[in-house]
């Protein structure tokens, strides 16, 4: 049975992850910042196939840790990045542990020979800091796919800022090891919704999925979102661990980073489905998941499907 440890593997996409790759028979072995709270990984031992599940304590700024933890993998899963909208200190909250963690991880597969595939949870934000809103120059009408700029503006989120200077530290580093022996492959999800596996409060996609459902608005930056209606580009859970899961078993996809949406629809007709009502507009398609559907082979799920199973 071949290895694959998955940082991040209790979260909300790290969960659905860690489930595909239990049921297509491999062991793994999923981090956890603390190892003595049961309670954030406590739902993966649900899961089928639960005797080829390890859970190890790992601080993702911690080298040594780091090394020790993807040793014996063949398969790793970098998704142990911080999703906070709510900071107090960005550098330290986001910035140190995004962009230093990333630097840490690929030194340390750098020097792992067991490796042979790495895949990294990325972000929209790879492509685009201003997501939900466009990239500059774009306008709401506009497109936007792996083929177009990156943008970044330093009046984004800091969430989105340390995603896309993480990815950019990714693609450099590819570029400087044209002969590694392990492949490197990225997706990048725009707003991520379905359900759950787990009954953890932490998660910033079920929580945004609650407050859309309740029209609760708790800090200035929901608020806006509600009162320009904004439209956000949506992809199921189960179909970002589904296109994880291909990227890290197909060969041939080293330097690929692919972006992970369906539908795109306005925060009210969100708020409508969330509540099994009729969306009032019809979807748009603004992030192309052309290049995924194409290369691997993922049939996305329609906003209504999803956001009806959370």
């Amino acid at each position: 049975m071949k290895k694959v440890g998955i940082i991040g593997g209790s979260g909300f996409i790290g969960s659905h992850t860690t489930k595909r790759f239990l049921n297509e028979g491999y062991k793994v072995k999923v981090s956890a910042t603390d190892i003595t709270k049961e309670e954030k990984y406590q739902h993966l031992m649900q899961l089928q196939h639960a005797e080829n599940l390890h859970v190890s304590e790992l601080n993702i700024e911690d080298k040594a840790a780091l090394q020790d933890f993807v040793k014996d993998c063949d398969i790793v899963i970098h998704g142990g990045t911080p999703f906070k909208l709510d900071v107090e200190n960005p550098q330290a909250e986001l910035f140190d542990p995004t962009i230093k963690g990333t630097e840490n991880f690929l030194e340390v597969i750098n020097k792992t020979p067991s490796i042979e595939k790495v895949v990294f949870i990325a972000s929209v934000a790879a492509y685009n800091t201003n997501f939900p809103m466009p990239a500059d120059g774009k306008s709401t009408d506009d497109t936007f796919s792996e083929n177009d700029l990156p943008f970044i503006s330093k009046n984004s989120h800091p969430y989105g800022q340390a995603k896309f200077i993480a990815n950019q530290t990714v693609e450099k580093f590819i570029k400087e090891h044209p002969q590694s022996s392990f492949e490197i492959s990225s997706v990048s999800p725009v707003f991520v919704t379905g359900k759950s596996l787990s009954n953890r409060e932490d998660s910033t996609s079920t929580r945004m999925q609650f407050l859309f459902k309740n029209n609760i608005a708790p800090n200035p930056f929901v608020q806006m979102l509600y009162d320009l209606d904004v439209e956000f580009a949506m992809v199921d859970v189960k179909d970002v661990a589904n296109s994880i899961y291909k990227s890290a078993t197909t060969k041939g996809l080293h330097g690929k980073n692919y972006l992970l949406s369906s539908e795109t629809y306005h925060v009210s007709d969100i708020s409508r489905m969330l509540n099994r009502q009729v969306p009032v507009n019809k979807p748009k398609t603004v992030y192309s998941n052309n290049l995924a559907t194409q290369e691997l082979g993922i049939n996305f799920l329609s906003a209504e499907t999803s956001l009806h199973g959370y």
